[in-house]
């Protein structure tokens, strides 16, 4: 009676580590298509705040020699942990008197890869639009 219960544990163990086997990959797969998703969203929300900061900046800036590059510098600071080379920004007015409105847009790149494999790229984009004060 021993034997028969010892033998139908091991059978158990065995179809366990089994299913383990095969639901790990699916289990891991998983894992890395959130962590992917969770850094792909960071970095939007991180450049959705700078090209923020960036028109903020922008918009009280019209006094300075140059206020494209005021807003520019804005978005690249407020945008730090993002990679300052594949960042693209444009900081657009009319003209720069009081009342007009400024817009500040950058772009950055993302993929999702999964173990090795491109799943998804484009490209991240914000825009923000300020009244020059």
């Amino acid at each position: 009676m021993r034997y028969r219960w010892a033998r139908r544990l091991e059978e158990e163990r065995a179809q366990a580590l089994v299913e383990f086997a095969l639901v790990l990959p699916v289990v891991a797969l998983l894992l890395f298509a959130v962590l992917q998703f969770g850094i792909v969203f960071n970095n939007y929300i991180t450049l959705t705040d700078a090209v923020r900061a960036g028109a903020r900046t922008a918009a009280v800036s019209r006094q300075q020699p140059d206020p494209t590059a005021a807003g520019t510098d804005a978005v690249r600071r407020t945008a730090a942990n993002l990679e300052a080379t594949r960042l693209a920004v444009s900081v657009t007015a009319a003209s720069w008197q009081r009342g007009e409105d400024v817009t500040v847009s950058a772009t950055y790149p993302y993929e999702v890869n999964l173990l090795g494999l491109v799943v998804k790229r484009g490209r991240l984009e914000s825009r923000n639009t300020e009244r020059i004060e």
